[in-house]
């Protein structure tokens, strides 16, 4: 967690040793200038340099003699989604984020991490899998590799990409070796915390084993899913609708091979079609939820996810479907897990 160091250097540092550092950072050469308490002062290029040697400057002046006085910051936990995309699209690669006293408390790169999303994660990773044994009998199933690496951590990689640092892992069946390949989550630049049932609380019940979320939004999904939806634009249209819960859904296509004959309540044709399709859309096992409809699941419980779902709609709050564009698949089968592997040579993740 604390990579962006990288981007700092010290007020006190000399001209040359300016150099050294940014030659190191290649492609993202960039410097946050900071004094002793890591307050952003100015940032700092080759081309800074270069401008101040032209303006007469020499090594023996100080650094900040160089610098940008006025660079373009966030500020931590109120991020703006409109302004990030207006810095990608002004080609600002890397930007210093502060706290409230003006210290650097981290830095966003956009080469690996595309936007930063205000939420905390949840990934459901504790079932059998036994439609999938005998594969699952030693593995658990979020662990099984597709391609190069395992199920789930194609969806922690994702999730790390948009800037999502919270994520907690539900788990239970050979859990422990969850917990031996993510650890703490300093590998992925995140936080991995585990949650551990002692009984079975079904498909959102273990979600409030979370003592405290650090965000008013939460991102739940099942974690034995390969997909490469859109999380950014899903956030986006959860708040723009001012939902209090949303659901990725998939479409499924029914094609009826007759011609279908459409009545009214006294059984007079009104319509005739050939061989229609009619498209519904499934649940595809990925939600967003304010912090707030937590309280409506019963602690210690089995609750599933439908059941919220269900008391949501009874209660009158607004829950907002999001199809998914892109590509989804639920590995529960063989033939599922089969079909993955060929998939994941084609679709980009």
């Amino acid at each position: 967690m604390d990579s962006f160091k990288e981007h700092l250097i010290s007020k006190n540092q000399s001209v040359r040793e300016t150099l050294i550092h940014l030659d190191k950072l290649a492609s993202d050469a960039i410097l946050f200038v900071v004094d002793d308490r890591n307050t952003l002062l100015g940032s700092l290029t080759d081309g800074d340099l270069r401008r101040g040697f032209i303006r007469g400057l020499g090594f023996e002046n100080p650094i900040t003699d160089f610098i940008q006085p006025n660079p373009k910051f966030i500020f931590d936990k109120e991020f703006n989604q409109e302004r990030l995309k207006e810095f990608k699209d002004n080609l600002i690669k890397i930007i210093p984020i502060l706290n409230k006293e003006n210290q650097i408390v981290d830095v966003l790169n956009f080469r690996f991490r595309s936007t930063l999303l205000p939420l905390d994660a949840v990934l459901m990773a504790g079932g059998e899998g036994k439609r999938l044994r005998p594969l699952t009998e030693t593995i658990p199933k979020p662990l099984l590799k597709v391609g190069e690496k395992p199920i789930i951590e194609y969806n922690i990689d994702r999730l790390a990409n948009v800037g999502i640092e919270n994520v907690y892992l539900s788990i239970n069946y050979l859990g422990e070796q969850l917990e031996a390949y993510f650890g703490d989550g300093s590998s992925k630049n995140i936080k991995v915390n585990y949650l551990r049932e002692e009984k079975p609380l079904g498909t959102i019940g273990s979600v409030l084993l979370v003592e405290e979320f650090e965000h008013e939004d939460v991102l739940v999904m099942n974690s034995d899913l390969l997909t490469n939806i859109d999380f950014a634009d899903f956030y986006k249209s959860f708040k723009d609708s001012g939902a209090d819960m949303a659901v990725a859904a998939t479409s499924y296509h029914v094609d009826v091979p007759y011609a279908v004959l459409e009545t009214d309540e006294n059984q007079n044709v009104k319509t005739l079609k050939e061989k229609p399709r009619y498209t519904y859309f499934s649940n595809a096992g990925i939600y967003i939820i304010k912090k707030k409809l937590l309280s409506m699941i019963p602690k210690g419980e089995f609750y599933d996810i439908t059941d919220l779902m269900e008391k949501v709609i009874e209660m009158d709050h607004k829950l907002i479907t999001y199809p998914i564009n892109g590509y989804w698949l639920d590995i529960g089968k063989h033939e599922d897990f089969k079909k993955a592997q060929e998939d994941i040579k084609h679709i980009k993740f």
